[in-house]
């Protein structure tokens, strides 16, 4: 509840870091639901994924953008577009690295596009409950020589260690302003973005390797009906024919185990009983058409 008597901060945060160091981990963890899905594969997320912190004397809106990869198709110039253009949009900057893997490519990739703003940049010192204390220092002295951090904060965003302090630091960094969204909001994605995202996640845990990020999810149909319950109709889009085969899997069992899967984290989002049905398409090399991509929500704007 916002009290009119103080003075209320409110402001933009753009997660960046390299592929799989936890971006999406930490936001579902300081929003405290999930709305960014999870994934131990690099490039899970492809799109600005809206979260909001809301407490009490502030406002904290999060963009969790894709991991900093070299591009291989359009949808991988498409994500990085995004990464560079949220650098330009916020009020502070986290970047999180993986403390675990150390330094890489990926990071001096990133830390060039810092030098080019005047926006202060937070490091996240994640996953500090995988490595021996005494090697943390050495770490956090190399990450110090590359780039004028304005804070560290080491956490572990998967067990939330550190995660309310690296909050607040964020918070002292945010303008006063207003209240932009209101208290019981997490996110400015409609309902259907996230069940897509849902859907995606369950096919990346299941299928593993098999089929590697050539997977788009549309919501076709979603209607809620006179007894509360939510009827889903949607679609999964491989680019081969091949993928078909395993997406669907022997006698249906993958796409099964699919459904029910993001059927129960659906039914946890919406509040309430759901009816999903899946099919799978085929829409060769989407990645890299620009119509297909637009269809399917990746606008370089």
């Amino acid at each position: 509840m916002k009290d009119s008597n103080k003075k209320y901060h409110s402001g933009f945060v753009s997660i960046i870091g390299r592929p799989n160091v936890g971006k999406s981990t930490l936001m579902n963890q300081m929003i405290g639901q999930k709305i960014a899905i999870m994934s131990d594969k690099p490039q899970t997320t492809r799109n600005k994924i809206q979260g909001v912190y809301t407490a009490e004397d502030r406002q904290i809106i999060f963009l969790d953008t894709p991991g900093v990869h070299k591009a291989q198709s359009k949808l991988g110039d498409y994500m990085l577009k995004i990464v560079e253009n949220s650098l330009r949009e916020v009020d502070v900057v986290l970047m999180l690295v993986d403390v675990q893997a150390g330094y890489g490519g990926g990071d001096q990739f990133i830390i060039e596009r810092l030098k080019a703003i005047t926006t202060p940049v937070i490091l996240g010192l994640n996953k500090i409950d995988q490595v021996e204390p005494e090697k943390l220092l050495p770490i956090l002295q190399e990450y110090m020589n590359l780039y004028p951090f304005a804070e560290l904060v080491p956490i572990s965003a998967l067990n939330g260690n550190n995660v309310p302090r690296l909050l607040d630091v964020l918070a002292k960094y945010m303008p006063e302003g207003p209240q932009y969204y209101p208290e019981d909001q997490i996110t400015d994605h409609p309902e259907q973005f996230i069940c897509a995202e849902l859907i995606r996640e369950k096919l990346l845990h299941v299928t593993r390797e098999e089929v590697p990020h050539s997977i788009a999810v549309m919501i076709e149909r979603m209607k809620r009906k006179d007894n509360g319950h939510v009827e889903i109709g949607a679609v999964i889009y491989v680019e081969r024919d091949s993928q078909k085969g395993i997406v669907i899997g022997k006698q249906g069992a993958i796409l099964k185990e699919v459904g029910v899967l993001a059927r129960k984290e659906i039914e946890t989002l919406l509040g309430s009983k759901c009816y999903l049905e899946l099919f799978v398409k085929v829409k060769k090399d989407w990645r890299n058409r620009d119509s297909l991509l637009h269809d399917f929500g990746f606008h370089n704007e």
